[in-house]
């Protein structure tokens, strides 16, 4: 896809990969609407800041019709990528925080998406960029919450890109490893790996799907870190 003049939406913009990734698409020419609970702390003549709490539907539905009466109907991407993570045994994890964790990190991919499918399907382009993680590929102690919402959304990607496929839609679940952000501080009992992934190597990851080719759909992606524990010694 040539991003440049089209219009970005980008869920959870205003810290780590979410932030990253609205400033590497900006770099590409992109209008983006940053859609986070806290505004990015830059400015930018094509950054558009909507405070949006992505668990709240009317929140979202909102956010959205500011961005269509500011930027025009057809969002070209969307990146779903707000989350946060809690970590505790299953039995001790408070019913808030659970419940938290799904109406963030599912309800809020399900409601965004929702809003820019319509005229994606319409006219015959766009792409939706799922932001999983490898803990939805293999349950960890811990993070049964998290993982269950990250399988989910790994679910949830597979069929939207079966859905959208045939109108020309592409939808890419990305599972990145341990990435260096402020989700740890969360969740400080899980170390993962000393060599964590960086913000930036995941947005380069989502620069690559945009870029594929049009008739390439790049349905998941794993991504992890090179060296996890440094370099081995022959």
């Amino acid at each position: 896809m040539n991003l440049k003049d089209r219009v970005a939406i980008v869920t959870g913009a205003s810290k780590g990969i979410g932030l990253s990734t609205t400033k590497a698409l900006l770099e590409q020419g992109m209008k983006v609407a940053a859609w986070s609970r806290t505004s990015p702390d830059f400015m930018h003549e094509n950054l558009h800041f909507y405070p949006t709490d992505v668990s709240k539907v009317d929140s979202v539905n909102n956010s959205f019709n500011e961005t269509v009466k500011d930027l025009g109907e057809h969002i070209a991407v969307l990146v779903n990528n707000a989350g946060i993570g809690y970590s505790a045994l299953i039995e001790e994890m408070p019913v808030e925080e659970w419940e938290e964790l799904f109406a963030v990190n599912v309800h809020g991919l399900f409601y965004c998406s929702q809003m820019v499918i319509p005229k994606m399907k319409e006219v015959g382009e766009g792409h939706i960029i799922n932001i999983a993680s490898l803990a939805g590929t293999t349950g960890t102690e811990m993070l049964s919450g998290y993982c269950g919402t990250k399988f989910a959304v790994r679910g949830i990607s597979e069929a939207m890109f079966k859905e959208l496929r045939d109108y020309g839609v592409k939808v890419t679940c990305i599972n990145p490893g341990s990435v260096q952000t402020n989700f740890f501080k969360r969740t400080d009992s899980i170390q993962g790996s000393e060599n964590k992934l960086h913000a930036e190597d995941v947005t380069e990851a989502i620069l690559f799907v945009l870029k594929s080719s049009a008739n390439a759909l790049p349905s998941e992606l794993d991504i992890r870190p090179l060296m996890p524990k440094g370099r081995k010694k022959l």
